[in-house]
């Protein structure tokens, strides 16, 4: 097989890592005032602080009539263990535990189980209610994850609770269990939650309540699906099943649709945590911009390896929003370990990554303090926070996480690595816009380029020989803020076909030559020659224009531009795209959907090598199964019918693997992790 071929070939490596990062969720929609509620959104962080970072943060006044907007009335307090609330049994602790709540907030985030995620390929957790009812994971973009996970916690258990911000106007609001006050009443319009709507906590009945207007509440800025409840279900459908207390569901839509990272990141509402007490329940932030690009994750679990090391588990959702994602050890440790976090040096921009409000951190409590609802730490953690103005305390942590993350082989931190990569990959396949995902892809190149020197021997060119696919290149990382592509979060799966397809009929005109691929990014022309090419094959209604999802300021650019670039040129790999190779059968080349061969009956001595997949068509309606020794490589496949869309699966770990497809559809057959097997097709 030529190395022309390998080119267009992709490795599916089914890999537990995300690295799709949330969007610019500071800026989402609506940007004018709320036609409902007569509010401006979204809202911004506080002022920054002075020279010192304040331990108190003073809120509304807790002798104030807030009946009409109140939430939930706080009944209990962050500190409390011996009152005969907290001595009950709860979802992740028994009778007389001992525990304070915010010690059970982490316990809960801890206890979460992993389950299989909605996609097939990841794991996520299911959340478990105090009335026993168990959901998994709602899809939500990343920050919405760490605030919808607070405010759970606190309604269930009826917990002081506030976030601060303040509108275009600089007037202070606070979210929080009394409504959306400010100092003097009620926010504009927003909701009288007690007097609009229901609380049915006190006195269940005997079936779940639902509330048919909460269940049409949307989550704004991109698309909201919560399937687990039911096909096309919005935000609003998942917290009516969540509830007892529906103003804690509408309340819980307000915030996500109004507060985002650089909410929860502000001073206000969070503090810093040194690396030595991280623990479930906190949060990491990357900020790699002061104003909008970020990523956000949720601490699961924590676990002790001895000799002062830890291992740490993240939840990560993303944008376009997806269910809370479990990231590894290893993952999670690129992540604390990165700049981005707040850690040494500056962006492009000349900004400090210790000023931009990234890292890890932790919920203030609110407190009665003076007669004031005051965000502050509990007494147990007055130890362990870092000032926000401390900026060398701050960008210490990263390098100070390196050292204390677990330790792991080489090997499987190349395995994780690779798992990166694919994740990366599987995203840009269905969202080929996002920038996210093409600069996640190429920082764990980076790594892996460094780890491969380092352990491996190994050069820059040997990995990319080794791991590069035709897909890399042609959906290269762009600068952010210079490429109206990265504001495009509409694109699809389809769209990922006809980008592909038109690269591999660039390559199929040069003949033998070598071409580097055009990047899907606008160009000169826009994206007109990917449109052109999809109505040409007949998919032009599959294709969709671009669209400003978000506030973006370079929609007028002329051209996208491409970011620098560590990756050997194209057209350098190996031999250049003209030599051949020794693993090839009798159906090559059938890399892509375009080259897929038409099979019927049995097919026999096939083969799957390194960073290949085959593509197989059915004139009729088939049932095709794949026989292979697993033993040799675990292979799997996925159906697609004519037009393209998946319709089907199968990942086992036996020797066959079987899906039904419609008349003329296709399988991609394909090695999972990078296996690599000998295998024959039948087609009944």
């Amino acid at each position: 097989m030529s190395r022309r071929v390998l080119s267009f070939l992709a490795l599916l490596l089914l890999g537990a890592v995300s690295v799709a990062a949330c969007a610019a969720d500071d800026v989402d929609e609506p940007s004018g005032p709320d036609e409902e509620w007569g509010m401006e959104g979204p809202l911004e962080p506080t002022p920054p602080p002075g020279k010192e970072d304040s331990e108190n943060r003073r809120g509304l006044l807790v002798n104030t009539n807030t009946t009409r907007t109140q939430v939930w009335t706080a009944r209990n307090k962050w500190e409390d263990r011996d009152t005969a609330a907290a001595r009950k049994a709860g979802v992740a602790w028994g009778e007389n535990s001992g525990l304070n709540w915010d010690e059970k907030y982490a316990a809960w985030l801890d206890s979460l189980e992993w389950i299989d995620g909605l996609n097939g390929y990841s794991q996520t957790v299911a959340i478990t209610t105090p009335w026993g009812k168990t959901l998994p994971s709602p899809s939500l973009e990343c920050a919405e994850m760490s605030l919808f996970l607070r405010v759970t916690f606190a309604a269930w258990y009826e917990l002081p609770l506030f976030f601060e911000a303040q509108d275009s106007t600089g007037k202070r609001i606070y979210f929080g269990h009394n409504g959306v006050r400010t100092a003097t009443g009620r926010y504009a319009q927003s909701p009288e939650f007690a007097i609009a709507y229901k609380d049915h906590t006190a006195n269940p009945p005997a079936s779940w309540p639902k509330d048919a207007t909460l269940r049409t509440r949307k989550l704004w800025g991109g698309e909201d699906v919560q399937d687990m409840i039911a096909p096309g279900a919005p935000f609003g459908a998942y917290v009516d099943e969540l509830h007892l207390n529906k103003r804690a569901g509408y309340f819980t839509v307000m915030v996500l649709n109004y507060l985002g990272s650089v909410n929860l990141a502000d001073t206000a509402n969070t503090y810093n945590i040194v690396p030595e007490a991280v623990r479930a329940g906190d949060t990491l932030i990357e900020r790699w911009q002061r104003n909008g690009i970020g990523h956000t994750l949720v601490v699961k679990e924590v676990t002790e390896l001895g000799e002062g090391n830890k291992d740490v588990f993240t939840i990560s959702g993303s944008m376009p929003r997806r269910q809370g994602k479990r990231e590894s050890g290893v993952a999670s440790k690129s992540y604390f370990t990165s700049e981005y976090t707040g850690g040494e040096g500056t962006n492009p921009d000349g900004d400090a990554y210790a000023r931009l409000g990234g890292g890890l951190k932790r919920w203030r409590v609110a407190k009665n303090v003076g007669g004031y609802w005051t965000n502050t730490w509990m007494d147990a953690d007055e130890a362990h926070w870092i000032n926000s103005t401390d900026y060398a305390r701050i960008a210490a942590r990263p390098a100070r996480f390196e050292q204390l993350l677990g330790q792991v082989s080489p090997a499987q931190q190349r395995t994780e690595l690779l798992a990166q990569i694919e994740d990366a990959r599987r995203h840009l396949r269905n969202y080929p816009a996002s920038c996210s995902a093409r600069e996640r892809r190429e920082r764990a190149f980076e790594d892996l380029y460094d780890l491969a020197e380092r352990s491996f021997g190994q050069t820059r060119a040997q990995i990319d020989e080794a791991h590069r696919l035709h897909e890399d290149y042609v959906l290269a990382e762009l600068v952010y803020g210079d490429s109206k592509t990265c504001c495009w979060n509409s694109t699809t799966a389809a769209m990922y076909d006809v980008i592909m397809d038109y690269a591999a009929d660039e390559q199929a005109a040069a003949g033998e030559a070598c071409v580097a691929p055009t990047v899907f990014m606008s160009q000169t022309d826009g994206y007109q020659r990917w449109a052109s090419h999809a109505v040409a094959t007949g998919r032009g209604a599959a294709w969709k224009a671009w669209s400003e999802d978000e506030a973006c300021a370079q929609r007028d650019v002329a051209a996208d531009t491409e970011a620098s670039h560590q990756s050997v040129a194209y057209c350098a790999l190996g031999d250049g795209g003209g030599g051949v190779g020794t693993c090839t059968d009798l159906l090559e080349p059938n890399d892509s959907r375009v080259a897929a061969r038409t099979v019927s009956g049995t097919v026999s001595d096939l083969r799957i090598c390194a960073a290949d997949e085959d593509w197989l068509k059915v004139t009729a309606a088939s049932t095709v199964r794949i026989e292979f020794s697993h033993a040799e490589g675990d292979l799997d496949l996925v159906a697609y019918d004519a037009g393209g869309a998946q319709v089907g699966q199968s990942a086992g770990t036996g020797n066959t693997e079987q899906v039904t497809v419609p008349a003329g559809g296709t399988v991609k057959v394909f090695g999972y992790n990078g296996a690599q097997a000998a295998y024959r097709a039948v087609v009944q």
